[in-house]
């Protein structure tokens, strides 16, 4: 029982920290994407892929 409840914390703990960095990115960029890569049902990479304008005019 100890090893489930510990397996859902850490599972919980990774989420937020997902979470954190998916939001930390998306504060920060102001054009572009970001893509999220998923392997057998976990985040494994954050690809963030920003576009810099410059002004035409």
């Amino acid at each position: 029982m100890a090893e489930e409840t510990e397996r859902t914390f850490t599972k919980k703990q990774n989420t937020l920290e997902i979470a954190n960095q998916i939001s930390k990115i998306l504060q920060e960029i102001r054009f572009g994407s970001v893509e999220i890569i998923i392997h057998e049902n976990r985040v494994v990479q954050i690809e963030r892929k920003e576009k810099i304008r410059l002004d035409a005019k």
